[in-house]
């Protein structure tokens, strides 16, 4: 990457910004000091009240002009009730910003001549198998990354999602029990376990794991060196941030989401400083500061080049500016246009964690957001923010603004329609059976086991493979329960919802997300349990 230079013109501007930032004051790296005199100073204003409007204890946002990196800085604290604030080289979670890192890797595994786009998956893991046995032979490497496979929204992310004891090998042997939801590449339907997979052929061709490979070919190359490829290695740091979600709509600290097991799809932690890095790299069509190719610029086109269509849904009145006149999966990438110009960009979440990348080619600038929070309107009113000073908006419109009015009128909505299920529920309803009759041991075709236990007087569910998702068990109506988790901030409560045979006896138990806001990745829909063997209180 070109060598990062200060700009005395620019110096007092950018100390002033650092302050308002809640950062250490240090010299920023500018690469045009008249955008950073013109616009730095108001977006630094911005990004402060996103904070407090958004309720987000901290980010680091990595800007990039040029080819070059305009600044690297941290805004806030990297954990709520303590001072120490966010700084360049700060570590959060990019969740899914992983998979463009696992689509150069392959992409340099095809400059090498080791394997093409469209070549089968079983040519390299001869084991892989899906639902459908056609499906199988005709899933390419290329389809791994696109999000056609015929799987759902999330489908089988619980293999991973809160963190699993499952290992690798057997999410990816799993897989040929999940259903598919459409037919194969008829559309888009965003997954996780295909990267997965991905991460495991990357593994194979170098010989190496998957954080090792991309150590070796990315992370050392671009001088990336405070960059972890897990989260363990991330905590052994002195400065990373901590999570945070919110309980009861009131911001809180949680323990870190460790995903050693879906690395190809989620394993970058980062910093503003290495992720400016990376996305010069991708500005600049795969070639470093040297001059060398990390990625030949052929592939870098690969990488941004349409894939799948998406749907494109007509916004919200207050946001019709936002909507695209395209919008395609690419490789690692989605892709769509704002302003007359193309966009790349990808989003990413983890337990605590949210990020954005945002890239426009054809002006070499490029944003990173990266946030210790759940709050995707924080990032948007940002990045449009300052999109709209990059491409000289003809209309200045408060994003932040705008963002938090439509948060607030979408999470009233969701409350009142909970309200409304709950008003209309038949609350004077029994259960068809006595409460023990429901405990037992139920297993899913392709999660495996979970099981419902009196303990202490009330029923307990537990997924055996997911430390983290047990739950007490409250009826609501009829032969539907809700479990509510122990771990509050998922805010992933479920609906449980029991079937029964003529006999009286439980035929299948079904699942599925109270609230619209729960995150696709708590694939309970997709679950069907069945009893493992009858209730023990049905035996008599």
């Amino acid at each position: 990457m070109k060598t990062v230079r200060t700009f005395a013109a620019a110096a007092m501007t950018l100390a002033v910004w650092g302050a308002l930032a809640g950062a250490p004051v240090m010299a920023a790296p500018v690469a045009d000091a008249d955008f950073a005199n013109r616009v730095i100073p108001s977006f630094s204003d911005d990004v402060r009240r996103a904070l407090k409007t958004f309720d987000v204890p901290g980010m680091a946002i990595a800007i990039v002009m040029n080819g070059e990196v305009l600044s690297a800085r941290g805004y806030g604290v990297r954990k709520l009730g303590e001072p120490t604030p966010v700084d360049g080289k700060t570590l959060f979670e990019v969740a899914s910003n992983s998979k463009a890192f696992t689509a150069a890797t392959l992409a340099m595994l095809v400059d090498e001549g080791k394997l093409a786009w469209d070549d089968p998956v079983t040519k390299h893991l001869p084991g892989f198998q899906m639902y459908d046995s056609y499906v199988t032979g005709q899933m390419t490497v290329r389809d791994l990354l696109t999000h056609r496979s015929g799987l759902g929204l999330g489908a089988g992310d619980l293999l991973w999602w809160p963190s699993t004891n499952f290992s690798t090998d057997e999410i990816i042997e799993r897989l040929r029990y999940v259903k598919p939801a459409t037919s194969f590449r008829a559309s888009y339907a965003y997954d996780n376990l295909l990267y997965i997979v991905a991460g495991k052929i990357i593994a194979e061709k170098t010989g190496k794991p998957w954080g090792e490979a991309v150590q070796e070919r990315i992370l050392t190359p671009l001088g990336m060196n405070g960059t972890k490829t897990s989260v363990a290695e991330m905590l052994a740091t002195s400065d990373y941030s901590a999570p945070h979600s919110k309980i009861r709509d009131k911001i809180s600290v949680v323990k870190p989401m460790p995903v050693p097991n879906a690395v190809g799809a989620v394993g970058i932690n980062t910093n503003a400083e290495d992720i400016g890095r990376w996305m010069s790299l991708l500005l600049n069509q795969g070639k470093m500061e040297d001059g060398k190719q990390l990625f030949s610029s052929k592939q870098a086109a690969e990488l941004w080049s349409e894939q799948t269509p998406m749907r494109i849904r007509d916004p919200k009145p207050a946001l019709a500016a936002t909507k695209p006149n395209f919008m395609a999966y690419g490789l690692g990438f989605q892709l769509r246009d704002y302003r007359g110009y193309k966009v790349a960009m990808h989003g990413g979440a983890l337990q605590g964690f949210y990020s954005t990348v945002l890239m426009v080619p054809e002006k070499k600038f490029g944003i990173a957001i990266l946030t210790n929070a759940e709050n995707s309107a924080a990032m948007a009113s940002l990045y449009y923010t300052m999109l709209d000073l990059v491409l000289d908006a003809p209309v200045k419109t408060d994003w932040i603004k705008v963002y938090a009015e439509q948060e607030a009128a979408m999470h009233k909505e969701e409350l009142e329609r909970q309200g409304k299920e709950t008003t209309a529920r038949a609350a004077a309803s029994k259960p068809s059976l006595p409460l023990a009759s429901y405990d037992g041991e139920y297993e899913d075709a392709w999660y495996g086991k979970a099981s419902i236990r009196a303990e202490g007087g009330k029923h307990v569910m537990r997924f055996e493979r997911t430390p983290d998702l047990s739950g007490e068990l409250e009826h609501f109506q009829h032969d539907t329960f809700i479990v509510r988790w122990k771990e509050r901030n998922f805010n992933a409560d479920a609906y449980v919802t029991f079937a029964l045979n003529p006999d009286g006896s439980i035929e299948r138990m079904k699942m599925a997300p109270i609230s619209t806001e729960t995150d696709f990745s708590y694939d309970f829909r997709d679950l069907s349990f069945t009893p493992v063997k009858p209730p023990l209180a049905a035996k008599k």
